[in-house]
């Protein structure tokens, strides 16, 4: 079975970026542009992990990975958050918020 993933970013060249790369590792990408549609996204699909931009307008990415894992449906999907935010209070968020989905 081929890995799909899900890359929802707002800036099209990252997310060419992570289609190209990871179609060359051979697995499905699916994209969204922005939250809303990352969420519907993810709930269509199931993906089998979800890279996830947090600086994104409207609905950020941390609201988006909060709304997926109140989800039972999306809730176990893994989450990898695709940042240039390096500050320890992000990464603590971003560990805190991961470690919600292994309830």
């Amino acid at each position: 079975m081929t890995p799909r993933v899900l890359v929802v970013d707002d800036e099209a060249p990252i997310r060419l970026l992570c289609r190209v790369n990871l179609e060359a590792e051979k697995m499905d990408v699916v994209e969204a542009a922005d939250g809303p549609s990352g969420l519907e996204a993810a709930r269509r699909e199931r993906p089998d992990v979800i890279l996830l931009d947090v600086m994104m307008p409207g609905l950020d990415g941390w609201r988006v990975a909060e709304e997926l894992l109140e989800d039972p449906d999306t809730s176990a999907i893994p989450i990898v958050f695709l940042t240039a935010r390096a500050e320890l209070r992000d990464q603590a968020r971003a560990a805190s918020t991961s470690a919600g989905s292994t309830t």
